[in-house]
């Protein structure tokens, strides 16, 4: 949610905003909305301060003079209760539209309709040429005995799997290597410092995050998309997550943070659980979109000085991570028809896969500014002792099922076997996935 003084000031500049994301959303009628919320607000208040008089007047007042103004004082208690609930619907009505208003794009994010449009602004590393056929994971993974997609389908349904033997510890392999990064200030340091020379290298808090959530919370969060794309669970009124950034963005809801404090940066690990409604090709099948698979997201609370510098930061992590691995991917520049809502810039990293001989999406950087911060009532008490909303990011550090594709992917050899990332090998044990005789 973005401030309504912001919406007031400049509602062009809003207007034009949402225009450019696709929102179909009329400001000037959110804004009548305001205003005779606020007209509103003022004719509660005057009847509120009208029945507190006749109730201190009834006390000092005797005998007919006080039945009067008795009475005067039911007639004001009735149409306080008519006017009370005139303003909550319309302050419900206010919230609604407010929360449909999205965030406003970041000075350098291309205008575009949507994926079409977006930039890529840096690739690293080439493409491996392979002198034989080239397979794919779903191949790797059955040849190496570690993806089992059909036992998946029999037990939970499409769009599932089991990973199983040595794929299954590359995942854990993964989510070491992950954490052991970003709790390590002598690797930050470098990469905060090519950012600002004096930026925080303050090493990430891990978290293991709840993988529920209340719809409240989530709709706080910006993140609770129709009820077909979530899982919901109607008897406890609760959605599972979609990744970890839901339960970790707001962890700090309904609080007030000390500058000194800041930034707070917190790498989670969950298992996050998606619909994926709809059908997407080869995508069906494999590991790449599948209900259910595990993350490691970063989340950070900053000021709003250093929000934009945090974002940089956190995508120089996930190129750190990316390049350690040795795999070759692009950086991409989210245009405006293609963000979310809730994001004012957003940034993917998009990696090689061999057998679809195009880069796919593995990691994405989202800047909310204070927009999640807004409506989560997180705030930030500051040195001058004046307080604002902080400002939220949110990043992948692995998509792990999708990481595997990768990394089988680009390190397979022709007999099927597949040579295992130098930084992950003393995690996994072995420089080598065989395939099973």
């Amino acid at each position: 949610m973005i401030d309504i003084k912001l919406i007031k000031d400049n509602p062009e500049k809003v207007q034009e905003a949402a225009k450019n994301k696709g929102i179909d959303i009329d400001i000037n009628y959110v804004l009548n909305i305001y205003e005779r919320t606020k007209e509103k607000q003022i004719i509660v208040q005057t009847l509120r301060e009208d029945r507190n008089k006749h109730a201190k007047a009834a006390s000092n007042a005797v005998d007919n003079e006080k039945v009067h103004i008795i009475e005067k004082g039911k007639e004001i208690k009735i149409e306080l209760e008519k006017e009370e609930a005139a303003l909550s619907a319309l302050e419900e009505e206010l919230k609604n539209w407010l929360h449909k208003v999205p965030n406003i794009p970041a000075a350098d994010v291309p205008l575009g309709k949507d994926e079409s449009e977006n930039v890529v602004i840096r690739k690293w590393g080439q493409p491996k040429q392979f002198d034989f056929k080239v397979k794919d994971h779903i191949e790797l993974g059955k040849l190496l005995d570690g993806i089992d997609i059909d036992s998946a389908a029999k037990v939970s349904g499409s769009r599932f799997t089991y990973l199983k033997g040595d794929i299954a510890l590359l995942e854990f392999a993964l989510l070491q290597y992950a954490f052991s990064v970003l709790l390590d200030e002598e690797i930050l340091k470098p990469l905060a410092e090519k950012i600002d020379k004096d930026f925080s290298a303050k090493p990430f808090i891990p978290v293991v995050p709840p993988v529920m959530i209340r719809p409240d919370v989530f709709e706080k969060m910006a993140r609770k998309d129709p009820e077909e794309e979530r899982y919901y669970f109607p008897k406890d009124d609760l959605f599972l997550i979609g990744s970890a950034e839901h339960t970790l963005g707001s962890f700090h809801m309904d609080q007030t943070l000390y500058e000194k404090s800041l930034p707070i940066r917190y790498v989670g690990f969950s298992t996050s659980f998606r619909r994926e409604a709809g059908s997407y090709g080869k995508d069906t099948k494999g590991i790449i979109r599948v209900h259910q698979f595990d993350k490691v997201e970063m989340e950070s609370f900053s000021t709003s000085e250093n929000s934009l510098k945090e974002q940089d930061f956190f995508v120089s992590i996930q190129e750190y991570l990316m390049q350690s691995l040795e795999i070759p991917y692009q950086v991409v520049m989210i245009c405006t028809g293609d963000m979310g809502v809730p994001d004012a810039r957003q940034i993917d990293i998009e990696s090689w896969i061999p057998s679809q001989n195009k880069y796919r999406e593995t990691h994405t950087s989202d800047l909310m500014t204070d927009y999640q911060s807004r409506r989560l009532q997180t705030k930030v008490r500051k040195k001058d002792n004046t307080t604002e909303f902080v400002h939220m990011n949110d990043a992948t550090a692995f998509a792990i099922g999708r990481t595997i594709v990768a990394i089988l992917e680009n390190y397979q050899q022709e007999d099927g076997s597949v040579k295992v990332p130098k930084v992950l090998q003393k995690f996994l044990g072995k420089a080598e996935i065989k395939p099973q005789k």
